[in-house]
């Protein structure tokens, strides 16, 4: 079973710009709504483990990623292919809305 790849400000760059379709997570160990979505972004990495990358940036962890994409509430979710933005979800969702998202830009 896939696991959320730790993604980091060091990672960053080399992990969104393969050639897979990449799910960031961008969360913090204080936030509720976070820890709420937590248990869905590890199914979605087990379940797209091999059309897909899903990872996470801890924002108190990385706050250089964070600035660079104007992080601003947690949860948020960018959906990034070929190294640029093309989807993003702010707030905690259910799961079929993030496995749509995505879904679409393994389709395309």
């Amino acid at each position: 079973m896939g696991k959320a790849l730790e993604i980091t400000d060091n990672n960053f760059e080399e992990i969104i710009g393969g050639d897979k379709p990449v799910l960031v997570d961008f969360w913090a160990e204080w936030c509720g709504p976070c820890r709420m979505i937590t248990p869905v972004v590890e199914e979605l990495a087990g379940e797209f483990e091999e059309k897909a990358v899903v990872g996470k940036v801890d924002v108190d962890a990385n706050p250089v990623v964070a600035a660079k994409f104007g992080i601003r509430s947690i949860p948020t979710l960018l959906y990034f292919k070929g190294g640029e933005i093309v989807d993003k979800q702010v707030g905690a969702v259910p799961k079929n809305v993030l496995q749509q998202k995505l879904e679409a830009q393994i389709a395309v």
